[in-house]
Order: C-alpha cells, then structure tokens, then sequence
C-alpha cells in the first residue's frame, strides 16, 4: 500500500517548512543558543505546519550534530529514529481522544522517568482545546513546574477555547495561512517528482481551493493523480466539484431578468434531481463571486472555462456591484440555515426572491407604500426644467396623458373601499390583495402565498403557517407592514394580521361541509366563494 502524498512530502527539516518563516526562525534560534522553552503553543488553522514544526523541533533539540545550527540534521540516529517514527522520547497525543482528567494524571505519572533516547521527553499534545476542563487543571500544575527533561507542545486550531491561566505558561506562536504562490511552487515541485501531469491553472485551482492549508493542497493533487492521463482544469473542477452547472448559470439568469417562475422552476429541478440545497447555494454563491471579481477588476486571475468566462462576462456587467453583494448575502445565509428548515428548498426560494428583489429596486425604487388616491407619474422633459415657484394655493395637475406605463396595463378591478372586513369579502378579495403584495415585496408575496386563512373577525385577520420558521419570517416587521399597506387599500379600518403554526382549518363558510371538496378548495388550494344567481336570486 502508497504512502499518502502529504505524508511523504512532510518537512524534514526548517528550510522546507512553507509560509512560517516567522517561527521557524525563532525555534531555530532558540535551538542554537540554546534557549529552548520548556512550553509551547502552536495555533492556527490545520494543515499550516503545526504538528510538523512540532516534530522538527523535537527533532532538533535531541539531534547529535556537533553543529547546533546544523540541527536538525537528518543523518544522526535519533533524527532517523523520529523520521521513522521509532523515537521514544516522542510522544504524541490526541487530546480529541483523551479528554479526560485520568489520561492527563496518567501524563503526569510518566513525565518524571528520564529519557530514553534523547536528550529531552517531547510531548506533542494535538487539539489540545478538547481537554475537558478538569483535565485543563490538571495539566496546569504540570505545565508550571515541568521536569528540566520535559518539552509540552500543544497545537490547536481554536486558541479561543484554551484558558488563560494554560495561555500565560507558554510560549505562544501563531502560525498563519500559507500563500497561494508558495503553495503552488510546492505543488509544481511534487507533480514533477512523482511524475504527474497537470496543467498550471488546475495548480491554482487546488490552491485556491485548500485555503491557505499545505496538507490540503497535496491531499487534493494525491486524489487528482489517479485519473488517466493529464490533469486538466475541466477535469479538476469536475472531481473537485467546483465546476459551475449550466443550472446555476441559468438561475442568475432568472435573478438578471426577474423571472420568478423560472428561478423557482430551476430551484426544484435542482432538488427532484438529488442535489444537496447547501451545496447548491455554494454554487450559486461561488459564481456570484465571480461575477463580482469580474465586475469589480476583471477577473483575469479567475480559473474559468472559455466558454463559462464569456457568459459571466456578460452577466457582470448586467448587474451592479451592490446587486451582486446582496445576492452573495442571501445565498450565503441560505446555505449556513438550511440545516435548519423543515423545506429543504425554502431557503433558495427566499434567498432567490430576495436576490430578485434587490434587481428590481436597483431599477426603480418606488415608495414602498405610496400615499392614498394619489398616482406617481414619470416626469417629462417639459418638467424637467427649472419652473417658476406656483402660488401656495395652487395644486400642480396631474394629466391623464402623463399616467405611468402601469395605469396602461388592463385595469384591475376597483379595490374594495368601503366593504367590512369578514371573511366572505377577504376570501373575494384575496386573489387582488396577493397580486398587489405581489408587486410590492416577492419576500411578503412568498410568505403569504405559504399562508392560509385561519379566521377573521374584529378586524382581525388571522393566518396560518405549517411551520414556526415561516411564522416567524412573516412576523417581521417588513412583511407585516407590506401586506398591512396592501389592506388598507380594501378595507377602511385598521387591519391586525395575527400568524399561528399549526394545522388549524380555515374557518367554516356558512353551508359548506366541513372537509368536504369545496372547504378544501378552500383552505388547501387558495379558492374562494362567488356569487351566482340561480332564478334571479343571489346565492352563496
């Protein structure tokens, strides 16, 4: 059986340790003078070299060569000894796996025997933050008076979770994430060593994709170099799974042209399919980051497919770079939520609705609830112009000729302006009311439109939501005030919306069968009562 590539290509000594040459200048000199602490704290992200510069210095401070500078050299026994992990005077553990505080007493008991190879007992502790914190106590004695014999190491990646009384006992080194160019130098020097054919801009690729970590990097070449042939960009972002979907491409579109019906037809294509929705919504978040890179400095150190780079071209410049961050915003936050929805799709819809939203506002920006009987009209040229003040008592006029492009549409029929608000009329009305939430706000025109009628009385209309999430979405300040602008359109009085979660029918219509196909026409499918006449009577 192969050895794992990042394990084969580990550091054997200081000068091939990448991107933390802050601290390993500082351990080799401690190693020459002679100065070497007897607790460490190596933190930051994984695979920047903690455990590593670990070894390197156990190494170091138990190497045979006369040199001290020399140190690590590689050639000695006990440096063998530890390359091939037979050194018994290091010992690693994994604090992940031994949390408690009888594994830390049983450390305690063993540090006092002398060592047995070395010069030094080095004791790499890993993840050190899971220790529990009995075992963190019990470890703070040892650390305060260790035996001259004794070097602690401890690594982390959450130094946050470390207490202060461990953090002012050592020696603390922050190791930081590795560039993208030193990462690709090292990559470029393993591909050509193990004889893997790979093309440049896939190097970047995984280098980008490992953010910052070495071991990633190389772990990811290890699993490309077992395709057939060349590794090529297309084949890189196909394993890697960062190729971008033409159904991605094609719900940016949707978000560019404001089509809702197609984004949420995309949507749920996507998910009838198999894919994962908070992998999707990185996707979706991935390309829209793209198109702002290519908006904001044109994106020339972007890993894209010919074909891919002339479509996003086209699409960044058909959005602005705020349209784009709130797009970045939403699908972000969709995909850290949807762990947590009952509707695995939820979170896209909203996040798309939203997405469309913002397109739409950037375009125009109407007064989200526009006073009372009085219509907004484009101005024309003529009143463009600078026009003398009119008198006080004078009203400007409002032509039928200057109406907006809207009031040319078929009209709608009037609004109810004098009706009492009962269920019977909001039932007539409700289709109208939608429409116009509809036009107003597509987040409030979803969440209504994910609502049923529970009852209505007292001026009060109280909807229904099958789950708290939706409740609660719809209990936000910003729908409630869109769908209550909407209704006082209809109703003269004000109008209190009341949201419940649960599985309550709507209220009964007198001479309907409770559960029967009319009533679930009803409740289920967003039907409503109309009048009829029978024998020149009008009946329910």
């Amino acid at each position: 059986m192969s050895q794992a590539l990042y394990r084969t290509w580990r550091p054997s000594s200081w000068d091939e340790v990448a991107g933390q040459e802050h601290i390993v200048q500082t351990l080799r000199n401690a190693v020459v003078s002679n100065r070497v602490n007897q607790a460490y704290l190596f933190a930051g992200p994984r695979g920047t070299g903690k455990t590593t510069s670990a070894r390197l210095l156990a190494k170091a401070v138990n190497c045979l060569a006369e040199n001290p500078a020399d140190r690590p050299c590689n050639v000695c026994e006990n440096c063998k000894a530890v390359n091939q992990g037979r050194f018994l005077d290091l010992i690693e553990i994994d604090a992940a796996s031994n949390t408690s505080v009888d594994d830390v007493r049983e450390l305690r008991d063993t540090i006092n025997f002398a060592p047995s190879q070395g010069k030094f007992k080095v004791y790499i502790i890993d993840e050190v933050h899971m220790l529990s914190t009995s075992a963190f106590n019990a470890l703070l004695k040892t650390l305060e008076e260790p035996p001259s014999h004794v070097i602690f190491i401890l690594a982390t990646t959450e130094i946050h979770k470390i207490p202060a009384t461990v953090l002012s006992r050592c020696q603390r080194h922050e190791f930081r994430r590795i560039p993208l160019n030193q990462i690709v130098e090292k990559l470029r020097l393993i591909c050509e060593q193990e004889k893997i054919q790979i093309d440049e801009d896939a190097l970047s690729l995984i280098a980008r994709q490992s953010t910052g970590s070495m071991r990633d990097a190389i772990s990811l070449v290890d699993q490309l170099a077992s395709l057939q042939g060349r590794v090529t960009l297309a084949a890189a972002q196909d394993i890697l799974g960062t190729a971008t979907s033409q159904t991605v491409i094609d719900l940016v579109q949707a978000v560019q042209e404001k089509d809702s019906a197609r984004g949420l037809e995309l949507i749920h294509a996507a998910l009838d399919g198999g894919a994962d929705p908070r992998q999707f919504a990185r996707q979706v978040v991935d390309y829209l980051r793209s198109l702002l890179v290519v908006k904001l400095s044109g994106g020339k150190d972007l890993e894209l497919l010919p074909e891919v780079r002339s479509t996003v071209n086209k699409q960044a410049a058909a959005f602005s770079a705020a349209e784009l961050i709130a797009g970045i915003n939403e699908f972000s936050k969709a995909a850290a939520e949807l762990k947590a929805n009952w509707h695995p799709g939820l979170g896209l819809e909203l996040a798309f609705a939203k997405s469309v939203s913002q397109s739409e506002a950037s375009v125009a920006m109407p007064a989200l609830v526009p006073e009372k009987n009085v219509r907004v009209t484009p101005k024309t040229h003529e009143q463009s112009k600078p026009a003398p003040e009119p008198p006080k008592e004078r009203k400007p006029e409002v032509k039928a000729a200057e109406a907006s492009p809207a009031a040319e549409a078929p009209a709608e029929p009037a609004p109810r302006t004098n009706g009492e608000l009962n269920l019977e009329n909001l039932l007539l009305d409700w289709d109208k009311i939608k429409r116009e939430v509809r036009g107003v706000d597509q987040v409030a025109s979803a969440l209504l439109n994910s609502s049923r009628i529970i009852r209505v009385e007292n001026n009060t209309i109280t909807l229904g939501f099958k789950s708290d999430l939706l409740r609660d979405k719809m209990n936000e300040e910003k729908p409630l005030k869109v769908v209550r602008g909407v209704l006082a359109k209809f109703y003269p009085e004000e109008v209190l919306i009341v949201c419940t979660a649960g599985t309550q029918a709507v209220e009964e219509h007198p001479d309907i069968v409770p559960n029967g196909l009319v009533d679930m026409t009803l409740r289920e499918l967003g039907g409503r009562v109309r009048k009829k006449t029978v024998n020149n009577e009008k009946k329910e």
